[in-house]
């Protein structure tokens, strides 16, 4: 079976189980990795949907920003 039967296949499953309502897709909150301007370190941030800059302070040393 090659890619393109695979793809196909998968769509085809997909659309059947929405036709069954056995599926739900939901739209939830962002989850962006951001590195913090001035201690460098690695943070994760929920932005709520339709956000597109969230303010949030560094885990590490407090100093707060936004991320986008």
């Amino acid at each position: 079976m090659d890619k393109a039967a695979m793809r196909a296949e998968a769509e085809r499953l997909m659309r059947e189980a929405m036709e069954r309502k056995a599926v739900v897709v939901k739209q939830g909150d962002t989850r962006i990795m951001a590195t913090c301007g001035k201690c460098g370190a690695a943070n994760k941030i929920s932005a709520p949907r339709g956000e597109t800059r969230v303010k949030y302070a560094c885990k590490e040393c407090g100093h707060s920003q936004i991320a986008m």
